[in-house]
């Protein structure tokens, strides 16, 4: 059995949001960053996780996803600044530019 999550992205000036769900957010993440991930997060440029959740299974997360995205769009910044106050891109330190580009080129380690 995998592990589920579910993520919140948003654009760099904070005022749009992504609600998603993966069993891999380190790869998810990646994908987004590098403009590859769905047309929504890629035509508004959604790519600065704001909040996760981990989950044991991955039904959860697909359920908290469903969740969330019933969820008003200030209850969504409520939940995120509970645990980001400062809206702090959570992955920001996570890949550098060379893992951008493996993605870029199809050589995804």
């Amino acid at each position: 059995m995998r592990n589920g999550y579910t993520y919140i992205l948003s654009n760099a000036k904070r005022t749009l949001l992504y609600v998603g769900m993966t069993n891999d957010i380190e790869v998810r993440v990646l994908q987004h960053k590098a403009g590859m991930g769905s047309k929504y997060t890629k035509k508004y440029h959604l790519k600065y996780l704001m909040h996760f959740e981990t989950f044991p299974l991955i039904e959860q997360a697909i359920e908290r996803e469903k969740q969330l995205k019933n969820w008003h769009k200030e209850w969504k910044w409520n939940l995120i600044k509970a645990h980001n106050p400062e809206l702090n891109d959570l992955a920001e330190d996570w890949f550098d530019e060379s893992d951008i580009e493996s993605v870029l080129t199809g050589k995804l380690k």
